[in-house]
Parts: C-alpha cells; sequence; structure tokens
C-alpha cells in the first residue's frame, strides 16, 4: 500500500479563524486557507480546489495510461476539474466535479479518445474517492 500525507492547522473560529495546509511533500507548506478563501473569493488556497487538482492530476495519468494499452502517446493532456460545494440538507457537500480535458494524441480517432476518457473518469482512483459526487466530462481532442 503507498501512503502519503496532507495536514492541516487551524486556529480560532470557522469565520474569522485562519488555516494552513501542507503535504508530505512539501508542494504546499503553510499554504494558507480560511472561510474567506472558501466563500468569499480571498486570494489563498481551499479544500475544493485541492480536490480539484487531485482530481484532475489523476484522471490525466489515468488517461495517458489508458491510451499507452491503445499503443498512443499523447504529446499533451490538459484537464481542469470544477468542483461544486453546495448546500444541502444537514449541511454543505462536495455534489458534483466536471472535468474539461482537452488532449493532443496524434493518429487517434475521436471516438476512441471519447471512449478513453469516459475510462478514465470512471476508473482514476480519485474518482472512485469521490463516487458520491456526480462527475461529469467534455473531452476534446486538440
Amino acid at each position: 500500500m503507498i501512503e502519503k500525507t496532507g495536514s492541516a492547522r487551524w486556529e480560532g473560529t470557522l469565520k474569522k479563524g485562519t488555516g494552513h495546509v501542507s503535504t508530505q511533500s512539501g508542494a504546499l507548506s503553510d499554504q494558507p486557507y480560511g472561510f474567506n478563501t472558501r466563500f468569499e473569493g480571498q486570494t489563498g488556497t481551499n479544500p475544493e480546489e485541492l480536490i480539484g487538482a487531485a482530481h484532475a492530476g489523476c484522471f490525466s495519468m489515468a488517461l495517458s495510461m489508458i491510451l499507452g494499452e491503445k499503443d498512443r502517446t499523447p504529446d499533451k493532456i490538459e484537464t481542469r476539474a470544477t468542483v461544486g460545494l453546495e448546500e444541502v440538507e444537514g449541511g454543505f457537500a462536495i455534489t458534483r466535479v466536471h472535468l474539461d480535458v482537452t488532449a493532443t494524441v496524434p493518429g487517434m480517432s475521436e471516438e476512441d479518445f471519447a471512449e478513453a476518457a469516459e475510462k478514465a473518469k470512471e476508473n482514476c482512483p480519485v474518482s472512485k474517492l469521490l463516487a458520491g459526487a456526480e462527475i461529469t466530462m467534455r473531452a476534446d481532442l486538440a
């Protein structure tokens, strides 16, 4: 089993408090976040954008693997994951993620690419983790 860690430190109340997140690798180190970065559009990170980055990265790697299984090597895969957080009965929930994917894959048909992208969307580990959310996608060959 592979294990990676992320950590957070929070100080204060929900609305006036502040937090910092870090990753084991140091890619993020004491990156600030708070109510204002999550709900009010202020500069800083938030859990939803971190989940979006994780999902986009995981999906792109899974798509590359699936393309390789079809003897195709992508020149480029660009993925953007938009994570939807909304108030539902009992509090807030991540209810949806939309993946926007554009890839350059020499010699690949639109149909084969769409099939590979759908397989990656269904099978990347982060998609599986987010199974309770609606996951949609637009996938285009460049």
